[in-house]
């Protein structure tokens, strides 16, 4: 028990090590931490490392994914809705029905249902990964908003057609209606769980006294719950995640007080921190107990299967990441699209080469069970678990470490999607100042004569200074100011839903500079 301890914290240290070796040299932490693992794996005397799926599926996914819905910017995901979706359910299922075809007809043994499997497993591309390396390059706003939107639903589907198959391989039939009325149900059953339980939630905030670490821990709580609950009425966890972590990240003022988000927040960060730097190094650990799995099959046979698979991934995801954009482009003389405009020839290699797989494909080839019903072996478990570990690190290592550059001598164009943001930060800032002081003059005239506070707050916003000297307030002077505050806040949302040129990522640092200074009149 103290020595299982000691190697969680011994690999705790390991992680924050690679992670400020990879800020250092500039290269994406999971490209490291995966190769870290792998090393590690081979040292003299190292225990053979199992991972439960379930660990993965059930402590870390829930987790991962909630934040990200709360991170991404919603208005962003409703604009590139179109691209979005094809990318998180088209291009998964043509990737899968490619490497269905490929598997089928280059490795021996390997059925169509099996091939469906292995591209269900394969074909979700990693968004953590991605997230990493789009820190060291400047993208434009659309490109990583696709990425983000996509890496959100791609798992969903992915893991459908995953569950599809496993049903085919272990029945040897697929009764097509069947399959389709199940998945009619695993997409509303699951939206449908995650906000039902993102409501209550949203409810037990609002009604019951809660302090910020409550608040913490309930935040922390409800994707798991949301997961659990989705996946025992046969529904998609992932889906129930992401919808209910969407609903209530669009809610989030609503029910969270400025304590509440801002310590939240940095919760939140360090969490995910974690668990990305534990599942990555989890992922090269793994290998040993994979390649003694092989048995028969040659290594370096197994090595070619995995090289073809990432070879096809990656050819059917340029083509696909094309193939949208000549859609796009006959489609914009029919529908209102969200761009017409041509995007030029490096945009869409950008998004087809930002396909690192990671953490759900090598969760989804652990689940497979050993033995069939029946009592048999589950064919080709060992030889998919493989091929699956090759894809991972040679689109990792691959595209991972060339995406930077590609990124770097695309010059991409400036799509002009938003306003400049040193031009969006004046026109927040004007606007806040004038808004809250004609509110203040409009609705407090009279506390406005009699509160030396609330005469500074006026004094300094209308000379747009930065002094910070304290003044004495009284009480009725900080509900006043609070409520100020707060109309800053719904301003500030008003200017996100009628500009569609506003970034939202410039949006929520103002409001974090607004629960900050909450916070601050909090201490007077």
């Amino acid at each position: 028990m103290i020595g299982d301890f000691s190697l969680f914290l011994a690999a705790i240290l390991a992680i924050v090590f690679l992670i400020m070796l990879a800020n250092k040299i500039k290269v994406a932490y999971p490209i490291l931490l995966v190769v870290a693992g792998l090393l590690i794996s081979f040292v003299p005397g190292m225990p053979v490392l199992h991972i439960e799926p379930d660990l993965i599926f059930i402590i870390f996914l829930p987790p991962l994914l909630y934040e990200a819905a709360w991170a991404i910017s919603g208005k962003e995901l409703w604009k590139w809705r179109r691209i979005i979706g094809s990318f998180a359910f088209v291009v998964v299922f043509f990737t899968a029905l490619s490497v269905a075809f490929v598997a089928n007809a280059f490795i021996p043994g390997f059925s169509l249902a099996l091939g469906f499997l292995l591209g269900g497993i394969v074909s979700p591309p990693d968004a953590v990964s991605t997230g990493a390396i789009l820190k060291f390059v400047k993208v434009p706003k659309r490109v990583s908003s696709i990425l983000e939107g996509e890496s959100l639903l791609n798992d969903a589907s992915a893991l459908i057609i995953f569950r599809f198959a496993m049903i085919a391989v272990a029945t040897g039939q697929f009764v097509w209606y069947n399959a389709a009325l199940n998945f009619v149900w695993m997409l509303i059953g699951g939206v449908g769980i995650g906000l039902l339980i993102g409501w209550v939630f949203m409810k037990t905030h609002k009604f019951f006294p809660t302090d910020a670490r409550m608040d913490i821990v309930l935040t922390i709580v409800s994707p798991y719950l949301m997961y659990i609950a989705a996946e025992a009425c046969h529904c998609s966890g992932i889906l129930a995640v992401v919808s209910g972590g969407l609903w209530l990240s669009q809610r989030r003022l609503d029910f969270l007080n400025s304590s509440s988000r801002l310590s939240g927040m940095n919760v939140w960060e360090d969490l995910v921190f974690v668990l990305n730097g534990l599942v990555f190094l989890l992922i090269g650990l793994e290998l040993p107990e994979i390649v003694s799995g092989l048995k028969d099959i040659s290594i370096f046979t197994a090595i070619g299967y995995g090289l073809l698979i990432t070879s096809v991934l990656i050819l059917g995801r340029i083509i696909a990441a094309y193939g949208a954009l000549l859609v796009t482009m006959i489609m914009r003389n029919f529908i209102t699209v969200a761009d017409s405009r041509n995007p030029g020839f490096w945009a869409p290699m950008i998004l087809a080469w930002a396909g690192m797989r990671g953490v759900v494909s090598l969760a989804a080839a652990l689940s497979i069970p050993v033995y069939l019903e029946n009592g048999s072996e589950f064919p080709q478990r060992n030889l998919i678990l493989f091929i699956t570990f090759i894809v991972i690190l040679c689109t990792l290592l691959i595209q991972g470490l060339t995406l930077p550059y590609l990124i770097r001598k695309s010059r991409l164009p400036d799509f002009n999607d938003h306003i400049p943001e040193s031009e969006a930060h004046s026109l927040i800032k004007n606007g806040l100042t004038n808004y809250a002081l004609q509110y203040l003059k409009d609705n407090h005239k009279e506390q406005l004569k009699d509160s030396p506070f609330l005469q500074f707050i006026e004094r300094k916003w209308e000379d747009h200074t930065n002094d910070r000297t304290e003044q004495s307030i009284t009480e009725e002077g900080k509900l006043i100011y609070l409520k100020v505050l707060e109309q800053q806040r719904q301003w500030l949302i008003t200017q996100n839903k009628i500009n569609d040129r506003m970034d939202e990522d410039v949006i929520r640092k103002y409001l974090l500079q607004i629960d900050i200074e909450e916070e601050r009149l909090k201490l007077l």
